[in-house]
Protein backbone atom coordinates (compact mmCIF):
# COMPACT_ATOMS: atom_id res chain seq x y z
CA UNK A 1 0.00 0.00 0.00
CA UNK A 2 1.73 3.34 -1.02
CA UNK A 3 2.15 5.84 1.73
CA UNK A 4 -0.15 9.26 1.68
CA UNK A 5 0.22 12.07 3.86
CA UNK A 6 -3.54 11.11 5.39
CA UNK A 7 -1.51 7.59 6.28
CA UNK A 8 1.62 9.50 7.85
CA UNK A 9 -0.99 12.02 10.01
CA UNK A 10 -2.48 9.03 11.19
CA UNK A 11 0.82 7.41 12.32
CA UNK A 12 1.53 10.55 13.89
CA UNK A 13 -1.50 10.24 15.96
CA UNK A 14 -0.98 6.91 16.92
CA UNK A 15 2.74 7.96 17.85
CA UNK A 16 4.72 6.09 15.09
CA UNK A 17 6.87 7.92 12.73
CA UNK A 18 8.59 6.74 9.26
CA UNK A 19 12.46 6.82 9.18
CA UNK A 20 14.50 5.58 5.52
CA UNK A 21 17.51 3.11 6.55
CA UNK A 22 19.48 5.71 4.59
CA UNK A 23 19.53 8.15 1.92
CA UNK A 24 19.40 6.15 -1.09
CA UNK A 25 16.83 3.47 0.31
CA UNK A 26 13.17 3.65 -1.33
CA UNK A 27 12.27 1.48 2.07
CA UNK A 28 10.81 3.28 5.03
CA UNK A 29 10.59 2.16 8.60
CA UNK A 30 8.35 2.62 11.67
CA UNK A 31 9.30 3.79 15.15
CA UNK A 32 7.44 4.27 18.26
CA UNK A 33 10.47 4.57 20.74
CA UNK A 34 10.23 3.24 24.68
CA UNK A 35 11.19 5.72 26.18
CA UNK A 36 10.51 8.73 24.43
CA UNK A 37 12.31 12.26 24.13
CA UNK A 38 10.54 14.97 25.24
CA UNK A 39 11.22 18.82 25.62
CA UNK A 40 9.05 21.25 28.38
CA UNK A 41 8.04 23.89 26.31
CA UNK A 42 7.62 25.91 29.15
CA UNK A 43 10.56 25.12 31.02
CA UNK A 44 13.10 25.22 27.73
CA UNK A 45 16.56 25.53 28.84
CA UNK A 46 18.59 28.30 27.30
CA UNK A 47 21.80 28.70 28.28
CA UNK A 48 22.98 32.27 29.00
CA UNK A 49 25.87 32.24 26.21
CA UNK A 50 23.47 31.25 23.55
CA UNK A 51 20.71 34.01 25.06
CA UNK A 52 23.23 36.68 24.95
CA UNK A 53 23.54 35.54 20.86
CA UNK A 54 19.88 35.60 20.42
CA UNK A 55 20.14 39.46 21.93
CA UNK A 56 22.29 40.33 19.20
CA UNK A 57 20.28 39.06 16.62
CA UNK A 58 23.06 37.28 14.39
CA UNK A 59 20.55 35.50 12.22
CA UNK A 60 17.41 36.50 10.60
CA UNK A 61 14.67 34.54 11.60
CA UNK A 62 11.81 33.19 9.40
CA UNK A 63 8.97 30.51 9.33
CA UNK A 64 7.75 28.41 6.84
CA UNK A 65 9.45 30.34 3.89
CA UNK A 66 12.21 27.44 2.44
CA UNK A 67 10.17 24.28 4.57
CA UNK A 68 12.00 21.66 1.49
CA UNK A 69 15.09 23.91 1.70
CA UNK A 70 15.23 23.10 5.75
CA UNK A 71 14.31 19.39 4.84
CA UNK A 72 17.17 19.17 2.24
CA UNK A 73 19.96 20.99 4.73
CA UNK A 74 19.05 18.30 7.36
CA UNK A 75 19.41 15.52 4.63
CA UNK A 76 22.59 17.35 2.99
CA UNK A 77 24.74 18.02 6.58
CA UNK A 78 24.82 14.38 7.75
CA UNK A 79 27.36 11.39 5.99
CA UNK A 80 24.19 8.98 6.17
CA UNK A 81 20.48 10.12 6.59
CA UNK A 82 17.18 8.68 7.27
CA UNK A 83 15.92 11.74 4.87
CA UNK A 84 14.85 9.84 1.96
CA UNK A 85 13.36 11.47 -1.46
CA UNK A 86 10.14 9.85 0.13
CA UNK A 87 10.32 11.73 2.99
CA UNK A 88 10.72 14.51 1.71
CA UNK A 89 8.16 13.92 -1.09
CA UNK A 90 5.59 13.48 2.01
CA UNK A 91 6.36 16.04 4.14
CA UNK A 92 6.62 18.29 1.76
CA UNK A 93 3.24 17.36 0.80
CA UNK A 94 1.99 18.24 3.84
CA UNK A 95 3.60 21.33 4.45
CA UNK A 96 1.61 22.57 1.65
CA UNK A 97 -1.71 21.20 3.54
CA UNK A 98 -0.58 23.29 6.69
CA UNK A 99 0.79 20.19 9.19
CA UNK A 100 4.18 20.87 8.31
CA UNK A 101 6.70 23.63 9.89
CA UNK A 102 9.57 25.17 9.56
CA UNK A 103 11.99 28.15 11.13
CA UNK A 104 14.70 29.08 9.43
CA UNK A 105 17.78 31.43 10.18
CA UNK A 106 19.01 33.36 7.00
CA UNK A 107 22.57 35.22 6.78
CA UNK A 108 22.58 37.65 3.72
CA UNK A 109 19.88 35.71 2.27
CA UNK A 110 21.37 32.25 2.31
CA UNK A 111 19.56 29.59 4.47
CA UNK A 112 22.13 28.67 7.31
CA UNK A 113 20.43 26.61 9.50
CA UNK A 114 16.39 25.13 10.36
CA UNK A 115 14.60 23.23 12.11
CA UNK A 116 10.80 21.19 10.87
CA UNK A 117 8.00 19.28 12.05
CA UNK A 118 4.72 18.19 11.87
CA UNK A 119 1.62 20.54 14.01
CA UNK A 120 -1.43 18.49 14.95
CA UNK A 121 -3.62 20.62 17.79
CA UNK A 122 -1.08 21.06 21.10
CA UNK A 123 1.38 18.58 19.80
CA UNK A 124 4.03 19.18 17.77
CA UNK A 125 6.77 16.65 16.57
CA UNK A 126 10.08 17.45 15.72
CA UNK A 127 11.70 16.12 13.05
CA UNK A 128 14.95 17.34 12.42
CA UNK A 129 17.57 20.15 12.35
CA UNK A 130 20.50 21.54 10.45
CA UNK A 131 23.15 24.59 10.56
CA UNK A 132 26.14 25.66 8.57
CA UNK A 133 26.53 28.74 11.09
CA UNK A 134 27.22 28.80 14.34
CA UNK A 135 24.27 28.23 16.80
CA UNK A 136 21.90 29.15 13.73
CA UNK A 137 19.51 25.90 14.52
CA UNK A 138 19.50 26.09 17.77
CA UNK A 139 18.37 30.03 17.20
CA UNK A 140 15.85 28.49 15.01
CA UNK A 141 14.68 26.41 17.54
CA UNK A 142 14.11 28.54 20.85
CA UNK A 143 12.09 30.79 18.18
CA UNK A 144 10.12 27.90 17.26
CA UNK A 145 9.16 26.82 20.91
CA UNK A 146 8.77 30.69 21.70
CA UNK A 147 5.66 30.30 19.54
CA UNK A 148 4.97 26.96 20.42
CA UNK A 149 4.61 28.45 23.64
CA UNK A 150 2.75 31.75 22.61
CA UNK A 151 0.42 29.39 21.15
CA UNK A 152 -0.66 26.61 24.06
CA UNK A 153 1.11 23.81 22.23
CA UNK A 154 1.49 21.33 25.18
CA UNK A 155 3.79 18.27 23.72
CA UNK A 156 6.99 18.99 22.03
CA UNK A 157 8.06 15.14 20.49
CA UNK A 158 11.82 15.00 20.05
CA UNK A 159 11.04 11.16 19.52
CA UNK A 160 14.63 9.96 20.74
CA UNK A 161 17.25 11.98 22.65
CA UNK A 162 21.25 12.65 21.85
CA UNK A 163 23.68 15.09 23.72
CA UNK A 164 23.09 18.31 21.57
CA UNK A 165 19.68 18.50 21.81
CA UNK A 166 19.59 17.69 25.78
CA UNK A 167 21.42 20.88 26.40
CA UNK A 168 17.74 22.39 26.03
CA UNK A 169 16.59 19.96 28.69
CA UNK A 170 14.84 17.16 26.46
CA UNK A 171 14.24 14.55 28.65
CA UNK A 172 13.08 10.47 28.42
CA UNK A 173 9.31 9.14 29.38
CA UNK A 174 7.98 5.78 29.12
CA UNK A 175 6.14 5.50 25.87
CA UNK A 176 3.00 4.91 27.79
CA UNK A 177 3.32 8.03 29.30
CA UNK A 178 3.72 9.80 26.08
CA UNK A 179 0.89 8.18 24.30
CA UNK A 180 -1.39 9.85 27.24
CA UNK A 181 0.16 12.79 27.08
CA UNK A 182 -0.47 12.53 22.82
CA UNK A 183 -3.97 11.83 23.56
CA UNK A 184 -4.56 14.72 25.48
CA UNK A 185 -2.56 17.86 23.27
CA UNK A 186 -4.42 16.14 20.41
CA UNK A 187 -7.31 16.45 21.78
CA UNK A 188 -7.16 20.53 21.40
CA UNK A 189 -7.95 22.68 18.41
CA UNK A 190 -4.78 23.27 15.86
CA UNK A 191 -2.58 25.14 18.07
CA UNK A 192 -0.29 26.65 15.05
CA UNK A 193 -2.73 29.62 13.61
CA UNK A 194 -4.65 29.91 16.50
CA UNK A 195 -4.72 33.33 18.76
CA UNK A 196 -1.88 33.34 21.20
CA UNK A 197 -2.62 31.77 24.65
CA UNK A 198 -4.24 34.77 26.89
CA UNK A 199 -1.72 35.82 29.55
CA UNK A 200 1.34 34.95 27.04
CA UNK A 201 3.13 37.73 24.77
CA UNK A 202 0.68 41.01 23.81
CA UNK A 203 2.33 41.53 20.36
CA UNK A 204 0.08 40.14 18.70
CA UNK A 205 2.10 39.72 14.94
CA UNK A 206 3.59 36.85 13.71
CA UNK A 207 7.19 36.79 12.43
CA UNK A 208 7.74 36.63 9.17
CA UNK A 209 10.67 35.67 8.96
CA UNK A 210 17.60 16.85 21.46
CA UNK A 211 13.67 18.74 32.89
CA UNK A 212 13.11 21.53 34.43
CA UNK A 213 14.22 24.78 33.13
CA UNK A 214 17.18 26.12 34.67
CA UNK A 215 17.77 30.39 35.31
CA UNK A 216 17.69 32.63 32.43
CA UNK A 217 19.05 36.09 32.21
CA UNK A 218 16.21 38.33 32.32
CA UNK A 219 16.24 41.48 30.10
CA UNK A 220 13.91 43.81 29.33
CA UNK A 221 11.89 43.77 26.55
CA UNK A 222 12.87 47.52 25.30
CA UNK A 223 16.10 47.53 25.68
CA UNK A 224 16.80 44.40 23.32
CA UNK A 225 14.51 45.97 20.69
CA UNK A 226 16.61 49.21 21.22
CA UNK A 227 19.24 47.46 19.67
CA UNK A 228 17.64 45.88 17.05
CA UNK A 229 19.38 46.85 13.61
CA UNK A 230 17.46 49.58 11.58
CA UNK A 231 15.14 48.80 8.85
CA UNK A 232 14.16 45.05 10.50
CA UNK A 233 10.75 44.38 9.79
CA UNK A 234 8.15 45.05 12.12
CA UNK A 235 7.02 41.33 12.10
CA UNK A 236 10.56 40.28 12.72
CA UNK A 237 10.98 42.72 15.72
CA UNK A 238 7.28 41.35 17.06
CA UNK A 239 8.79 37.80 16.63
CA UNK A 240 12.04 38.67 18.51
CA UNK A 241 9.54 40.14 21.05
CA UNK A 242 7.92 36.98 21.79
CA UNK A 243 11.42 34.96 22.14
CA UNK A 244 12.33 37.81 24.98
CA UNK A 245 9.02 37.30 26.63
CA UNK A 246 9.41 33.40 26.00
CA UNK A 247 12.86 33.55 27.88
CA UNK A 248 11.53 35.95 30.62
CA UNK A 249 8.62 33.55 31.73
CA UNK A 250 11.55 30.37 31.94
CA UNK A 251 13.11 32.87 34.56
CA UNK A 252 9.69 33.58 36.51
CA UNK A 253 9.28 29.72 36.44
CA UNK A 254 12.65 28.06 36.88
Amino acid sequence: MELTPEILLQAYRSGIFPMAPSRDSTELNWYDPDPRGVLPIAELHVPKKLQRTIKKRPYRITFDKAFEGVMRGCADVRPDTWINDSIIKLYTALHKQGYAHSAEAWQEGKLVGGVYGISMGGAFFGESMFSTATDASKIALVYLVARLWKHGFELFDTQFTNEHIKQFGVYEIPRYEYHRRLKKALAKPDQWSSEPASGLSSDGAEGDAGVSGVGVEAVGTGSLLAGAPSGAFSEENSCFADVVSFLQSITHTS
